[in-house]
């Protein structure tokens, strides 16, 4: 707590149940002294990035939290796939293991949208993945699925669709309101990571 170490080297060092806070220290002990436990490792990765951020110091911030969405999505996985026994102990029985597995799909599908928070080129990916189906269903519905013209011009008409500039007559209002709430969301996601990066700095 409020300690000082700078230059600091650590080798075969104890971290398990370590906590730190207002602690100078160099960010590269993530790469060497983690736990070998993923739910130690994540604790441990969680508790420096705290560190790192009353510190101010965005690029440890962003190692930390590398290392500890990494450790989460092992520890996760393992909670209910593993047959280790601290994972069996604290998931006894089907109905455990389902709820773990709902966690971790909560967890991977989060992943694969933003990165948990902190990957914006994911989530531009996922809006092209949306403006792509949107643009397949418009030229199967409306369009000539034999000409490539048809693909550009839904797709110019999917963008104008997702972004709220444009609200056609033949598409149902269901439709339109499901666009309206996922760009809503999307606007969200892209605000926090936006908001977190700068917060860190």
């Amino acid at each position: 707590m409020n300690t000082q170490l700078p230059g600091a080297k650590f080798s075969g060092c104890k971290f398990d149940y370590a906590t730190f806070e207002k602690t100078l220290i160099d960010a590269r002990v993530l790469d060497t002294e983690c736990p070998g436990l993923e739910n130690l490792k994540m604790r441990f990765a969680r508790s420096l990035r705290t560190n790192f951020q009353q510190l101010g110091d965005a690029d440890a911030v962003n190692r930390a939290m590398r290392v500890e969405l990494t450790a989460t999505e092992i520890h996760l996985k393992k909670a209910w796939q593993s047959n280790e026994s601290y994972y069996r102990s604290h998931n006894p029985g089907a109905v455990s293991r389902a709820l773990a597995f709902l966690e971790w799909l909560k967890f991977k599908v989060l992943d694969f949208v933003w990165g948990n928070g902190e990957n914006r080129f994911r989530l531009v990916r996922f809006v092209l993945i949306i403006l792509v189906l949107m643009a397949l269903g418009d030229v199967a519905f409306a369009g000539d699925p034999a000409r490539v013209r048809s693909y550009v011009a839904s797709f110019i008409r999917s963008f104008a669709i997702f972004f709220g500039t444009l609200m056609p007559d033949d598409y149902g209002k269901a439709y339109l309101a499901l666009i309206a709430c996922v760009r809503l969301v999307t606007v969200g996601f892209f605000l926090s990571i936006i908001i977190k990066k700068f917060s860190r700095r």
